[in-house]
């Protein structure tokens, strides 16, 4: 008998497969990268993993056919990625460069799982590749709200990242071997792997998580803004709509497919795992955390969820499931996007 999600979503085998673990593509600094030269009707990659992004005419990615420019830069983890849309053409980004703000080109600038931290350093270590750029536009938030919460992940006053426990397990693997049966000298460190929490583990409050999280963010606002200077780039950081942070109730579609995956997981329901973190309160007390951060730097800030919440009913199906956007929520975040940041 077939899923929900594959009646209503076929399109998400394909994206099981390009996120597949067994395939990950772990890249220098960056931990991980979307999978390269990645073939299928729903999504494509180029050489480096970058998505390919479209407008009426053309096509373009930052690590295959690029733009004179000047462009403009989506940046964020797997929603402006674009993951859960049909096609290449139907990702937030392709909407923009085709329909809702079509002056400039566009490219998709995201990582799956990304949280802020990777959302900077992929623009650092790239950013050779592209031509002049226009507007920068920050799409996020979720990632590293949820990662600031795994205090006892966090090192050396830097916030984790989605699969650490896996990279702190085979670091301490590879300390084991190279430390000398010999005494030595000094006082060896217990040997200490953080655990990944369970979902009845005590967690910080909330509060605290936001605060975390916010003070990540600046951080790299600040760093973001520094490496814009270089061509005048505008900096904009918009919070993305969470399905659980939009609304209360979902539309039809949504709660078959919701319910359907709090059902199948092997990880534990939507609500034991992010529950503290993706209520509507919670959403609106982190972007009204964030909206002064962006403001001290010089950041325009969007916080979409209300701007969403207003240009919809509950029975518009938006979500793939509780982060990813259908095509026609994409389609209906790029026009509010476009008409929050003032481009055409």
């Amino acid at each position: 008998m077939k899923l929900q999600r594959e009646i209503l979503t076929p399109q998400m085998l394909q994206y099981d497969d390009f996120s597949s673990r067994g395939e990950t593509e772990y890249v220098p600094y960056l931990m991980y990268f979307n999978r390269p030269n990645y073939r299928s009707d729903a999504i494509n990659t180029d050489r480096l993993g970058f998505r390919i992004s479209h407008s009426a005419t053309e096509q373009a990615s930052v690590g295959s056919s690029v733009p004179e420019g000047p462009v403009r830069l989506l940046v964020g983890g797997s929603v402006p990625l674009g993951y859960g849309s049909t096609s290449d053409a139907a990702t937030m980004a392709s909407r923009l460069w085709t329909e809702h703000a079509p002056s400039r080109p566009w490219l998709t600038y995201a990582g799956h799982c990304y949280n802020s931290t990777q959302e900077l350093l992929l623009f650092l270590l790239y950013r050779h590749l592209l031509p002049p750029v226009e507007e920068i536009v920050i799409f996020s938030g979720f990632n590293t709200l949820v990662m600031s919460r795994l205090v006892e992940m966090h090192r050396a006053d830097q916030g984790p990242f989605y699969f650490c426990g896996e990279f702190f397990e085979q670091m301490e693997e590879v300390k084991s071997r190279h430390r000398k049966s010999s005494r030595g000298f000094g006082r060896r460190n217990k040997p200490t792997v953080p655990a990944w929490p369970s979902p009845d583990e005590v967690r910080p409050e909330l509060d605290d998580a936001i605060a975390s999280a916010v003070d990540l963010v600046g951080r790299h606002l600040d760093s973001w803004q520094v490496l814009a200077a270089a061509t005048g780039a505008r900096v904009s950081f918009v919070l993305q709509p969470l399905a659980t942070w939009l609304r209360e109730e979902t539309a039809p579609q949504e709660k078959l497919i919701f319910d359907e995956l709090d059902r199948i997981s092997k990880l534990g329901t939507w609500e034991a795992l992010y529950g503290d973190v993706a209520s509507v309160e919670a959403g609106q007390r982190y972007a009204d955390a964030l909206a002064p951060a962006c403001e001290k730097r010089g950041v325009r800030f969007v916080n979409l969820n209300p701007v969403l919440r207003a240009a919809v009913t509950d029975q518009t199906w938006l979500y793939v499931d509780r982060a990813h956007l259908t095509d026609e929520g994409n389609d209906i975040v790029a026009a509010l996007l476009a008409e929050q940041l003032g481009l055409s």
